[in-house]
């Protein structure tokens, strides 16, 4: 049986953490910060959990993960 192929842009995406659960980065920071609120801002640093649902799917990507 062959391997089976990870997706390419999943794995520049996301990453898993020790307990399995899947990390990403935070949408709508790549350009035009000047323009949002400094609330926004801050809340949007670093990276977070994906829901089940979305985690799931990443999962699928990632077979290796």
């Amino acid at each position: 049986m062959p391997k089976m192929k990870t997706k390419s842009g999943a794995k520049k995406r996301f990453r898993f953490t020790a307990s399995g659960k899947v990390r990403a980065n935070v949408a709508r920071k790549r350009h035009g910060m000047s323009k949002r609120p400094q609330q926004m801002k801050r809340k949007s640093r670093g990276t977070f959990i994906l829901a089940d649902g979305d985690a799931r799917l990443v999962k699928k990507y990632m077979p290796y993960g």
